[in-house]
């Protein structure tokens, strides 16, 4: 017997021997049983299995029963792992949902809550405070006048009001309404506080920016996923359809054994592939549960029925303006340039602190009662009383070495923030070179790969229509599906692979207003090539751009069914968003 199949050999006997030869079981349909084997041992082989008393390491018993029969038995359709019950998802709700349960968003959103209280507290650093209590005391023995005299005395006072610590002719320690501190530290503190301030809402900026690229690469992995088994869903009916054809040859003696084994078990690698995208949807939505704060165990479904190129950043921009856009736009910058800011006040401080007074002004005002053994009554003599105090000094810290180092403290900490908005500009051009770089490639093996799929469709509708012509051979139409495998499973990687590098990119620009990304709509076909185009402010017309838009690929569709072979579609326009 040869591998080429005769041509006396009518189609209609080969569907007959299909029906006879395939298991009752429809592409796509899912049992709630596990899968049964691919055949059960028979009794003789179990006997002999028992009697060695150990089973064989390499196929099992049932392929030598199945080596017996003249066709191998097809694997049906595994059933799905996926829970029916799902929770449908778009784009734009999940950004919503992460501006809203993203844990490190509401968490940096908390930091500017904080700095904007201690800014606060630095700013009533101007206002004087209030103190209201009262004091009490008693002294028994001998106290030493101001002239070196020793007497002997027992007194008590007490003191009621604005303050606190009034003894016996004294002032009132504890001022009621009291403002004090050093001038310059309070108003550099308060100007250093404005720009921490600062700081938090760029770092919030920056955190949110981070989050809705993480949402965003989240939903494009489980696009990725759910395209994935669509994929895998179509080459596996591919190959069951294969597997039927090259059974129903064996089976009539048209084709050899060998062909009929090697799409069995094409078809069972591609069950597995099956099985392996349906896991890979689970982890993929279990990932998005987890950046959107939600229940793991939900299943999230995307509603995009198709896979398709989303272009953000018009094309026409150079890589050089980008970077601008990105030095402008980007939150890092403005937080690094905010923390130098800060470290130049502390800078400013410490050089003027020696020259600034530490000032104190307090108001008392209460009643106050006392006496002694020497002056009757002992206890008694009420009546108010206010006192005024105010006094200011100056503070040269450790002979002025202590202020020195201070200073120099400060310069460093200039230093260091300096350097390091430096590796944030660094780290934000390669970011964007990077981003841009992918984008192009990626776009370019859109176009690629979805030739690719159209070649290696027509290839595989020809070997199958050369097989049921009884002109091909099995094998080669088993290379043509494996060949048309790869690059729908390539295609889709691609489109989803530049959306990625998309959106990493309008993160990588600090996600700009849409007017920065505006520029001039292309007019080619609008007017006869050469022909200047005229404008309201150029009425005699401006010259022709000479570069075109890059179009769309066609899409990738996403189903939840069994898909049948389907070319891809025209291309789309593209337009930048």
């Amino acid at each position: 017997m040869t591998g080429r199949i005769t041509g006396n050999f009518l189609p209609w006997k080969i569907l007959g021997v299909i029906l006879f030869v395939s298991p009752p079981a429809v592409p796509g349909a899912e049992s709630p049983n596990a899968p049964a084997p691919i055949v059960a041992p028979s009794e003789d082989e179990s006997d002999r299995s028992n009697s060695n008393g150990a089973t064989a390491s390499t196929p099992s018993s049932g392929n030598a029963a199945a080596s017996d029969s003249p066709t191998p038995l097809l694997l049906p359709p595994a059933p799905s792992i996926l829970d029916p019950a799902i929770r449908p998802i778009d784009l734009n709700t999940a950004l919503q949902l992460a501006g809203v349960q993203n844990p490190n968003l509401l968490i940096a959103r908390q930091r500017v809550v904080e700095a904007a209280a201690l800014r606060q507290l630095a700013a009533v650093q101007f206002l004087p405070s209030i103190n209201l209590g009262m004091n009490y005391d008693t002294h028994t023995g001998v106290v030493q006048q101001s002239n070196g005299n020793i007497l002997s005395v027992n007194r008590s006072a007490v003191y009621v009001g604005a303050g606190a610590n009034a003894v016996a002719a004294g002032t009132v320690n504890i001022p009621g309404v009291v403002l004090s501190g050093n001038v310059a530290t309070v108003v550099y503190g308060y100007l250093a506080s404005k720009q921490v301030v600062r700081q938090r809402e760029f770092a919030s900026l920056a955190v949110r920016n981070q989050a809705f690229l993480q949402t965003t690469l989240a939903y494009c992995a489980l696009m990725r996923g759910e395209g994935t088994r669509a994929v895998a869903m179509q080459v596996r009916d591919d190959a069951r359809r294969v597997a039927k054809l090259t059974a129903a040859y064996a089976a009539a003696g048209q084709g050899r054994r060998a062909d009929a084994d090697r799409a069995a078990t094409e078809l069972a690698k591609r069950e597995a592939d099956f099985l392996a995208a349906e896991g890979d949807v689970l982890i993929a939505s279990a990932r998005l549960c987890d950046v959107l704060n939600l229940d793991p165990s939900i299943r999230l479904h995307p509603t995009d029925a198709w896979v398709t190129p989303q272009p953000i950043i018009p094309d026409p921009i150079p890589v050089s303006e980008l970077i601008a856009l990105a030095l402008l736009q980007r939150p890092e910058l403005g937080e690094r340039r905010a923390a130098i800011r800060e470290t130049l006040l502390m800078l400013e401080g410490a050089k003027v602190l020696p020259f600034s007074p530490t000032v104190l002004v307090g108001f008392s005002a209460g009643g106050m009662g006392g006496g002694s053994n020497l002056v009757r009554p002992i206890f008694g003599g009420f009546g108010g009383r206010t006192d005024l105090d105010a006094y200011a000094f100056w503070t040269i810290q450790n002979l002025g070495v202590g202020n020195v180092a201070l200073i120099n403290l400060a310069r460093s900490r200039v230093g260091i923030t300096r350097y390091q908005e430096v590796a944030v500009l660094d780290r934000i051009r390669a970011e964007v070179a990077e981003a841009y770089a992918r984008t192009h490639a990626r776009y370019a093996q859109i176009g690629t790969t979805e030739q690719a799929v159209r070649s290696g469709t027509d290839g595989f509708r020809a070997d199958l229509i050369r097989l049921e012509g009884t002109v091909g051979l099995p094998i080669e139409l088993l290379d043509s599906m494996r060949l048309l495998a790869r690059a729908r499973y390539e295609y889709l990687a691609a489109i989803v692979d530049y959306n990625e590098a998309q959106f990493s990119l309008y993160v990588a620009l600090g996600q700009p207003p849409a007017n920065a990304l505006a520029r001039p709509v292309p007019t080619a076909g609008v007017v006869p090539a050469g022909d200047p185009i005229p404008t309201p402010a150029n009425p005699e017309g401006s010259p022709q751009p000479e570069k075109l838009p890059n179009r769309a690929a066609s899409p990738v569709p996403l189903a939840t069914t069994s898909v049948n072979i389907r070319p891809p579609g025209p291309p789309l326009t593209q337009a930048g968003r």
